[in-house]
């Protein structure tokens, strides 16, 4: 009796807690929701045989306990019941399979009028390439690919000439428009999915895949990577925002061209010489850096990633935070360079300071670093020299007090909080390995045997 009663309580407690879980779809916001229906009938197919299963078991146990005397009756076959299992067994999985298939058949047919986007997936970040006002996308192959034509843009295609390049992780979309996402990836297996979108497809090297959906309401959504493609898989995170119609043309008007990008004059080091005299104070006429004024060494940093930051200052996305005493004084610094080609020209000048390798400042245990940098060398590498392709700057030869000072912003949620520091937000992610003061120190003294 009391296995039959347990059998009875699991079948009506699995259909309670289907009712009543707090854990169930994510709201939905695009054209799919098809797929939730597909999913909504196998739920109650594969549910009514488990309740039934576990009810007749229940009975069974009852109806057939052993009794003093009684013998079992033994029948070689029903042909009967056979039937009704074949009929109804066919019946469920057919109910299960032909929705799906239907579903299927819309999936892999887009709407002709679908705009076309390009989502490209690189360990561990994702960028995207819209087309321009031809309604065309350039064509790519991975011998053009380098640091300064990272989606491996054809340069002699004109139909090239007038894509939108997007290197960030965000991506606009606008709302009620079907769009087909065309994914590729440069390196290793990923996987694009917007929970809210439906949408899931695995990103395979040397192939493009597709998917596609309609967005039913504006917002900002998380792309994820849903495929193991290495230790960084969980900082792998992008955004999707749906925008009304006319907020959107706002913005992609706003976005410049590859041709625009790419005939964008060099930045001038003669001109950068002048915007420099105000950093001078802090970071030093060589650009070797301040310990007392908490101004890091400039001179041999990556020119992309001083660009970036400096943006971010210029922008608010950085040292605004109550807590980033340092980042508050620089950001009045960085705005007083008026435009991108001010932030280039300092930039290009920064570049030219002589690379002198600073004194080291932390203790700590390099040996017990070295476990703890098979982390951060997947993204900065080996050497700690950064990585362009990875967004992750030179942390070798670097100021080591002020490397300290951004591990802990970042692992406290000062730095990188901003929903518009993308990349800062995957380094608090990663950050969070470093858990006190002593595990900062270590792994600063490994860097600097390097």
């Amino acid at each position: 009796m009391a296995v039959a009663l347990a059998l009875v309580i699991l079948a009506l407690g699995s259909v309670l807690f289907h009712f009543l879980s707090p854990w169930y779809f994510t709201p939905i916001a695009s054209n799919w929701r098809a797929i939730d229906t597909t999913i909504t009938i196998t739920f109650w197919v594969t549910g009514f045989v488990f309740v039934a299963l576990s009810l007749f078991m229940a009975w069974a146990v009852i109806r057939y306990r052993h009794r003093p005397g009684s013998h079992a009756e033994y029948q070689p076959e029903n042909k009967k019941l056979e039937w009704w299992l074949l009929v109804l067994t066919a019946v469920g999985v057919a109910a299960m399979l032909a929705p799906g298939l239907v579903v299927w058949s819309q999936v892999v047919n887009v709407p002709q009028e679908a705009q076309v986007v390009e989502a490209v997936a690189q360990q561990w970040h994702w960028s995207y390439r819209l087309p321009g006002k031809d309604g065309k996308l350039g064509t790519t192959h991975a011998r053009y690919v380098t640091d300064a034509n990272p989606f491996g843009m054809n340069p002699t295609d004109a139909a090239g000439r007038d894509d939108i390049l997007l290197t960030t992780p965000e991506l606009r979309v606008p709302l009620g428009k079907p769009l087909k996402l065309l994914l590729r990836s440069k390196d290793v297996l990923h996987n694009f999915a917007i929970a809210e979108m439906r949408v899931k497809m695995d990103m395979v090297p040397g192939m493009v895949t597709y998917t596609w959906f309609t967005p039913i309401r504006t917002g900002s959504f998380d792309l994820l990577c849903e495929e193991l493609c290495g230790v960084g898989h969980f900082a792998m995170r992008g955004r999707l925002v749906v925008d009304e119609p006319a907020a959107y043309a706002a913005w992609l008007e706003k976005q410049p061209t590859y041709a625009q990008l790419r005939d964008t004059p060099a930045a001038n080091a003669t001109i950068g010489k002048n915007f420099y005299a105000v950093c001078v104070a802090c970071h030093g006429v060589n650009g070797e850096g301040n310990v007392a004024l908490n101004a890091p060494k400039l001179a041999g940093q990556s020119a992309w990633y001083l660009e970036r930051q400096l943006h971010l200052f210029k922008s608010g996305a950085r040292g605004t935070h109550e807590k980033d005493t340092f980042g508050k004084m620089m950001a009045p610094m960085a705005a007083t360079l008026a435009d991108g080609s001010a932030v280039a020209d300092v930039v290009a000048y920064i570049a030219s300071l002589p690379d002198t390798r600073p004194a080291s400042t932390i203790k700590g245990n390099a040996d017990k670093g070295r476990a703890r940098w098979a982390t951060c060398a997947a993204c900065h590498g080996a050497e700690g020299r950064g990585i362009a392709a990875t967004n992750a700057p030179r942390l070798q030869g670097m100021n080591d007090w002020y490397m300290a000072t951004q591990l802990k912003n970042f692992r406290d949620g000062v730095r990188g909080a901003h929903p518009q520091d993308i990349y800062g937000a995957q380094m608090g992610l990663v950050s969070g390995m470093l858990r006190d003061d002593a595990a900062v120190g270590d792994i600063l003294a490994y860097i600097n045997t390097r």
